[in-house]
């Protein structure tokens, strides 16, 4: 699981609201490989683009996602890995984020909410479609 939301690159296939997603840079350094990227979304006639820095460490079972520029004042997000003793691999995926603008806040604010649920959907998909369905 860790290496599917590890992979951003793949997250145009099947991730919905996201549009495109191109790698700025890549770095590593002991052993965390760190993306910065910018990432287009969008709904209906609303377009938008973020750059982000994720930070992946796979010893330490986590991904970082550390907002750098785009429509919120804040925006960053943990996915935390845990592989239990039946094989079953836990997944705890927290964020936190503000909207730059007011107005952007009232009208995509209920709309985020219900979009992270449709996200956390798709990656239990593709996770099935990667892996073999349990």
């Amino acid at each position: 699981m860790f290496d599917l939301v590890a992979d951003i690159e793949a997250y145009p296939q099947f991730v919905p609201l996201c549009l495109g997603l191109e790698i700025r840079r890549r770095t590593e350094n002991d052993g965390v490989v760190t993306k910065v990227a910018d990432m287009s979304v969008g709904y209906r006639a609303i377009r938008e683009t973020f750059t982000s820095r994720v930070a992946c460490d796979p010893a330490k079972r986590e991904i970082f996602v550390e907002y750098i520029d785009g429509p919120f004042r804040h925006l960053e997000n943990r996915w935390s890995f845990r592989e239990q003793a039946s094989g079953v691999c836990v997944v705890e995926f927290e964020i936190a984020y503000e909207f730059k603008s007011r107005a952007l806040s009232l009208l995509m604010g209920g709309m985020f909410d219900t979009a992270f649920r449709k996200f956390s959907e798709a990656f239990e998909r593709r996770a099935d479609v990667v892996y073999g369905a349990p």
